[in-house]
């Protein structure tokens, strides 16, 4: 595969602030077109590493190059790039949405800003509200506002830092159809997320930032074959017999489930195991109303990987 592929590197990132530190080597590659997916929780690192690859935060060590330039010495060529979409909506709420773009298109010395402007308005559905102060736009309506603004100019590089955060369900599904059409267009695309639903639909790519490091990666179907459990949905009448199960299943991984009264069973996937929770459930005269095996989900492999990678730490420092 050649290296042209991959209009962004990430090498050996690392980045602390004062005693605390947030990435520990962070390794990544993001081919063109795409749309790369950036998991992890709360704390994980994946806003401290959107800020440096967008040239805001300095790295403490490691390395990272964006369209052939590198983000630590070229910063302004990087920049010119690259476009930058928070967490939450950068727009001015006095001026009209077209003017919010024409003023980013003066800024980059766009001789086309107006014309940019009109096709972006149209591409993200704000044509009849163009003329309208975005104070008076709804939340879907500003994120729209805001991802649109940073397509003025055309850059090839798109950061979307929780673009969907605060959205109703409605306009998730709406911002979901922008992005993919980003992609469509030639635009490549990485996306922060928490929404493990989100980055099972759109992305091309998905990285798993824990703890500092990238834990695993790869598409969606193969982070979900790294499963070693079979996943087993038990559901049942009320919350006392629901207690009886998680009791006497106690010998088992269980989450809570899709539904009231509902738990997930991890096993290895076996027929013994499969049977064995089956007869844990007879002993009790417990009949669940529902008893199926799952198909793995992303957010299964997510909390997986990262309890796993938990769990080797915790004996790391035993």
């Amino acid at each position: 595969m050649q290296q042209t592929e991959y209009i962004i590197t990430v090498t050996d990132l690392k980045k602390s602030f004062k005693d605390l530190e947030v990435l520990k080597g962070v390794n990544f590659k993001v081919k063109k077109g795409s749309i790369f997916a950036l998991l992890g929780s709360n704390g994980a690192g994946k806003t401290t590493t959107v800020k440096i690859l967008s040239t805001l935060l300095k790295p403490d060590g490691g390395r990272a190059s964006i369209c052939g330039h590198n983000v630590a010495r070229d910063g302004d060529k990087v920049r010119s790039c690259i476009s930058l979409t928070g967490q939450y909506a950068a727009v001015d709420e006095i001026l009209t949405g077209r003017e919010n773009l024409r003023i980013i298109g003066a800024l980059r010395h766009l001789a086309d800003k107006n014309e940019q402007a009109d096709r972006l308005l149209e591409q993200f559905r704000l044509t009849d509200a163009a003329n309208k102060q975005v104070s008076t736009y709804s939340g879907g309506m500003r994120r729209r506002l805001d991802i649109a603004m940073s397509m003025m100019g055309r850059s090839p590089v798109v950061f979307l830092d929780e673009p969907t955060t605060g959205l109703d369900p409605q306009n998730r599904l709406a911002m979901w159809d922008t992005i993919q059409t980003m992609a469509d267009t030639g635009t490549t695309v990485l996306l922060t997320t928490q929404y493990l639903d989100e980055a099972e639909h759109l992305a091309d790519h998905i990285a798993i930032l824990h703890e500092g490091v990238i834990i695993a990666d790869g598409t969606s179907d193969e982070l979900k074959e790294k499963l070693p459990q079979g996943i087993i949905q038990l559901q049942f009448k009320d919350a006392a017999e629901l207690q009886m199960a998680r009791e006497r299943l106690g010998a088992y991984s269980i989450r809570s489930g899709e539904g009231k009264h509902a738990i997930d069973i991890q096993t290895n996937g076996g027929t013994k195991q499969f049977a064995d929770v089956l007869n844990r459930l007879n002993q009790t005269n417990i009949e669940p109303i529902k008893f199926a095996p799952k198909q793995p989900t992303l957010e299964d492999a997510f909390l997986t990987l990262i309890g796993e990678k938990k769990e080797e730490t915790d004996h790391a420092s035993c």
